[in-house]
């Protein structure tokens, strides 16, 4: 297949029977002039972006009042003890229209709240859908307010695979659903750059690794990028998003490890993985660390050396890469299968699908369109040279 294939859109398919859309059908609720810009919040600013170039979406996406980091404080104090969900802070949006679908992305517990100040979604989205990704089972006592916002929609989705005890309490249907990418923006291909990061660590990390990598970069003189920086916050994060982006598709290998791995207490001791595995794999690096006590991530990164085990703490990662570097069939394999996988299986248009699915609600013709674009890079890079 020619590069310039990859631009072409399929002439005969199912994407020319399907919808042309105009008048908004999604309605989101964003968060994204509410929180800080921390830098972990990239991922579902990414999700926002791409939904809109295949949905016709609406977004809501308030700012909150200059009392918002006392209400806010008030709201999950008083949310302890009663059910009634308090406004925080954030000016109340009145919907004047119908929606087939409204989509909320919560990261913490507390951001429920935000979400009740849109008044009547209930009455004016046919389904609702919330991806709440980081709520704890042992919070749930502290958190009855926004567990009672929760239950008002018609589904529930988290990155924690242990849910049958949110399923007891909230009247929605509650289901486990992982990470994705932008499968398009991290793959190299078709105009692979060189790969001259030898190795890429972003974010939480082991400081006995870690300074065992600084001792191999100074004997071996392997460029080794890391964070310098404790602060989580980005100037901006889609500039944040773009590096990460350039930096992980020149990169040879790529350190991920279970989320808040170092914060079991936080965690409740749960092995739950986010969205660092699919960055390295859709970049075409290969991936480093310790393997998720998760069948959920057995079950997605099923192929061969999708993850190159090393423990939390592991001090012999130089000589794991000093072996990979002996085997160039094997790298040039894991790296095809990572980048073939993403692109065929994980993008956000699989996701979104599915909650299109979900909602009984026919897909686009541009997520079509996307679906069939992924599948001819996904061809093209099956058949590409690609470097160890």
């Amino acid at each position: 297949m020619r590069p310039m294939d990859l631009a072409d859109l399929a002439r005969e398919s199912d994407a020319e029977a399907a919808p042309a859309l105009r008048t908004p059908r999604i309605l989101m609720f964003s968060e994204r002039n509410i929180y800080e810009q921390e830098v972990w919040r990239c991922p579902f600013a990414e999700f926002e972006g791409v939904l809109q170039e295949f949905d016709a979406v609406d977004i809501v996406a308030p700012k909150p009042a200059k009392w918002y980091p006392i209400g806010k404080r008030v709201a999950a104090r008083l949310g302890q003890k009663f059910k009634t969900p308090l406004n925080p802070g954030i000016p109340k949006t009145v919907l004047e229209k119908d929606y087939d679908v409204f989509f909320a992305v919560c990261e913490k517990p507390s951001e429920l709240l935000n979400v009740n100040s849109v008044q009547g979604w209930k009455d004016r989205c046919k389904t609702s859908f919330c991806w709440l990704t980081e709520f704890w089972v042992k919070d749930m006592a502290t958190h009855r307010s926004c567990l009672e916002v929760l239950s008002q929609f018609d589904f529930v989705f988290s990155f924690i695979p242990g849910l049958d005890p949110f399923r007891r309490v909230l009247k929605g249907q509650c289901m486990y659903l992982p990470g994705a990418i932008d499968a398009f923006r991290f793959c190299p291909y078709p105009n692979p750059p060189r790969r001259c990061i030898d190795l890429l660590s972003i974010g939480r990390r082991s400081e006995r690794t870690h300074r065992a990598l600084l001792r191999v970069a100074e004997r071996d003189r392997i460029f080794y990028v890391y964070d310098t920086l404790s602060n989580l916050a980005a100037h901006n994060l889609d500039h944040h998003r773009l590096l990460l982006t350039n930096m992980a598709k020149r990169s040879r290998y790529f350190i991920a490890n279970p989320g808040k791995i170092d914060s079991p207490g936080e965690t409740d001791k749960t092995s739950e993985f986010g969205f660092r595995h699919f960055e390295g794999a859709a970049a075409g690096a290969l991936i480093i660390g310790e393997r998720p006590r998760n069948s959920e991530f057995d079950r997605i990164f099923h192929w061969k050396d999708a993850l190159i085990d090393l423990p939390f703490d592991g001090e012999n990662i130089g000589e794991i890469m000093r072996e990979l570097d002996k085997q160039p069939e094997r790298q040039i394999a894991a790296r095809r299968n990572n980048m073939v996988q993403m692109l065929l299986h994980h993008d956000w248009a699989y996701r979104w699908q599915h909650v299109l699915n979900l909602a009984k609600v026919a897909p686009s013709r541009e997520l079509l369109k996307r679906k069939e674009r992924l599948k001819q890079l996904a061809d093209f890079v099956a058949q590409a040279p690609i470097e160890p």
